[in-house]
């Protein structure tokens, strides 16, 4: 058997797992509000999760992903689709429709002092030649809050490059 055998059970299981988490997105939400919100029918909207044979191939529009998981409790087919690359993300439950504030200066400067206190954590954190659960978790702590200034700093600087 080739390859082709193996991708097509590996898609398949790609399939699964996204209409499994598109159907938690759906119930995160509510059917009654996901119909609103997509502009989809209960049954459309089930089918996009459905397990049957004649279903397999049909999945929620990014859009409509999208549109849902603006309301939802948590980004179930965003985190879904990152956990099949392999990316970890880090969701702090902001209001992404509130207007940054500050500019790429302030972020500048909020990267330094982040990088800091992350410097800071790990130096305490080796100073026994160990990294303990209890650091590591601070550790990751500093490294998620760097790493949300630096993606505040992406979007400063992709809105003043189309401005």
């Amino acid at each position: 058997m080739g390859t082709g055998g193996r991708e097509g059970k590996k898609m398949a299981d790609i399939g699964a797992y996204l209409k499994k988490h598109t159907e938690a997105l759906v119930k995160d939400v509510g059917i009654e509000s996901a119909c609103e919100i997509t502009g989809k029918s209960k049954a459309t909207l089930g089918r996009y999760y459905s397990d049957n044979t004649e279903h397999t191939d049909r999945f929620m529009p990014v859009d409509a992903v999208a549109r849902l998981e603006a309301v939802a409790n948590f980004p179930h087919v965003t985190s879904a689709l990152a956990d099949l690359k392999n990316i970890t993300l880090s969701y702090d439950g902001r209001n992404t429709e509130s207007p940054r504030t500050g500019g790429v200066n302030s972020d500048v400067i909020a990267l330094s002092q982040r990088f800091a206190m992350l410097m800071t954590e790990y130096q305490a954190a080796i100073e026994d030649g160990i990294i303990t659960v209890n650091e590591a978790k601070r550790l990751l702590r500093e490294t998620s809050l760097l790493q949300q200034v630096l993606i505040e700093m992406k979007l400063h600087l992709e809105e003043e490059s189309v401005s």
